[in-house]
């Protein structure tokens, strides 16, 4: 009897260690082994984390998940489990790899933000982070993009969402192949959910019909703020559906609606949404093959709407006269508060220029990037002094500093003046001339992480007349010296007749190679700009690294330039070369 029960228990534990989901890892070492053979697949459901994990570290709980789960343990998570942001994109940790990652996060107190993305860890690996975030309480960033999660892992996200049963404000589902009946699951959980603040579901499967059921949640959804349904295909009855339930949202600001093909038909539906909607501040429906006509009825909402502020219509098939259109609009709207309006990729008059320039005179605020200017193509563009060398001169010749000059404009003192205000205020003063170009390349200096915000704190200590783009510019100045300085000079062996052109011309021969020089197999013929010097004959084993040189020779001298860590070296041995830079 004893020992059938002991092949009983052996069998039991074979049984669990060879199924899919692994025996429960949150077991502590200490629980009693009778517990260790019981469970389920609910592996991550615990009633009382904070007891469950007493005195075991979320590292050490990783680790052993792994080992029961036989997986490779990513070192990047345990080393950054004390801290909030933990990146884990491309890590190829399929499903059992995301499931030990989920078991370590169920009582962690630290990490905020987790990202996931390509990771292969398909519908199961949904199933478990799902669940890990009913027991979680601190994981409020989550990416899972390109993971394959299909309609199961969707159904399990979607009825988290439901339950409103996790602290998630922010999740990314791009590129999961999600199709319209994902959308359904999804649309009906966001209905109640009043958490997630920011979706991601672009590059995905959703049709006309996903766009259908989107709309109607998007007009019963109060919390989502961000949506991003680029690389869909919408078209324009999905767009139409969209739209309507814009016109009785009142929470999202932020819509990404590009390569969709919404058409002229989408691009009316929103802007019959624009007219009655007051929270929309940015739309993106680039690359959408709207054309004028269409561009004509999304001005009618434009031209009524006090809330948008960036458009970005970039890549659709429009001319001078949509692009006409779209600025009309806002000058015809005194309550408008656009700022940027992107048609980058249309070829505009000089009429439109003029129109443009009027309108910024009314609205300092407000930039519109466009493509070239018909007729400015084939002249030689028009050169625009450097607007921070302009602002510098000044303040040099004011004995000022820059941040003084930043003071000036920055009302609340704060060291951070929004991009809109700053366009605004350089527009508006008169003491440095500077025209919509100039000031366009001055907003792309100071926020070069597209922010918004020209944050000039870093400024606070600099000295009157300090010119750090001088600064810089001097810097260059002497690294380029420094690439002009010749290496060490070495003989250079000539062939006999490249030794009778140099004499020809009027340079010292050079000693010709020896007998155990090989012949040459390659010429390679240096110039100093006129074709005056010889051709120098160099062996097979001849290695040019990075560049091609220049070699000028000077009295039986060679000099090596223009080059990176070049090297010369003969079969023979007979002299070697060094550049550096």
């Amino acid at each position: 009897m004893e020992n059938e029960s002991e092949k009983d228990t052996a069998d039991q534990n074979e049984e669990v260690s060879d199924t899919s989901e692994t025996p429960e890892p949150l077991l502590l070492p200490e629980a009693p082994a009778e517990k260790a053979t019981q469970g389920s697949d609910i592996d991550l459901e615990v009633k009382d984390p904070g007891k469950a994990f007493a005195g075991v570290t979320g590292a050490e709980l990783y680790l052993e998940a792994c080992r029961l789960m036989e997986v490779v343990p990513v070192s990047h998570f345990t080393q950054n489990l004390a801290k909030p942001y933990i990146n884990l994109n491309h890590h190829g940790l399929g499903p059992k790899g995301v499931k030990a990652i989920a078991i370590a996060l169920v009582s962690n107190a630290t990490v905020t933000h987790l990202e996931l993305e390509d990771n292969g860890i398909l519908a199961e690996g949904a199933i478990y982070m799902a669940e890990m975030l009913r027991e979680n309480c601190s994981l409020q960033e989550l990416n899972i993009s390109n993971n394959h999660l299909g309609t199961k892992g969707a159904e399990a996200i979607a009825s988290l969402l439901l339950d409103n049963a996790s602290y998630l404000y922010a999740l990314r589902l791009s590129g999961n192949n999600f199709g319209d009946e994902t959308a359904s699951c999804l649309a009906e959980a966001l209905m109640g959910n009043y958490q997630v603040k920011k979706l991601d579901l672009s590059h995905n499967e959703f049709s006309e019909k996903g766009g259908q059921l989107l709309g109607q949640m998007l007009a019963n959804n109060t919390a989502l703020e961000i949506l991003d349904l680029s690389w869909n295909h919408l078209k324009g009855k999905g767009t139409v559906a969209l739209g309507t339930g814009l016109r009785g949202n009142g929470a999202l600001k932020i819509l990404s609606l590009s390569w969709n093909s919404i058409g002229n038909e989408g691009a009316q539906a929103l802007g019959e949404a624009l007219k009655v909607n007051s929270t929309l501040v940015h739309l993106d429906i680039s690359n959408n093959q709207i054309n004028n006509e269409g561009a004509k009825k999304l001005c009618r909402g434009l031209e009524v709407n006090g809330k948008l502020k960036v458009l970005k219509m970039a890549n659709n098939p429009l001319t001078v006269e949509g692009a006409t259109a779209l600025v009309t609009s806002v000058r015809k709207n005194p309550n408008s508060t656009m700022e940027e309006i992107n048609i980058s990729n249309v070829l505009v008059n000089e009429n439109f220029i003029e129109l443009l320039d009027f309108v910024c005179q009314i609205r300092p605020e407000l930039d519109v990037i466009y493509g070239e200017v018909e007729g400015r193509i084939s002249k030689i563009p028009k050169q625009h002094p450097s607007p921070m060398k302009l602002i510098q001169k000044y303040l040099n010749e004011h004995n000022l500093r820059l941040w003084d000059f930043f003071q000036k404009i920055d009302k609340d003192g704060n060291m951070k003046i929004p991009v809109t205000a700053f366009r605004r205020a350089m527009i508006q003063q008169s003491s440095i001339p500077l025209d919509r170009v100039q000031i366009r390349e001055l907003v792309r200096q100071l926020d070069r992480n597209q922010t918004g915000i020209v944050d000039y704190s870093h400024l606070k200590k600099q000295k009157p007349a300090q010119n750090p783009v001088e600064g810089k510019m001097k810097e260059e100045e002497k690294e380029d010296k420094a690439l002009r300085l010749p290496a060490p000079a070495t003989r250079c062996p000539l062939s006999t007749s490249a030794g009778a052109g140099s004499a020809a011309r009027g340079l010292p021969a050079l000693q010709a190679p020896g007998p155990e020089t090989q012949r040459p197999e390659a010429i390679f013929s240096p110039s100093s700009g006129d074709g005056s010097l010889p051709s120098f004959p160099f062996s097979s084993s001849t290695k040019l690294v990075d560049q091609v040189v220049t070699i000028h020779c000077q009295s039986s001298e060679a000099y090596i330039t223009n080059t990176k860590m070049c090297r010369l070296r003969t079969k023979a041995g007979g002299y070697q070369m060094f550049g550096t830079s």
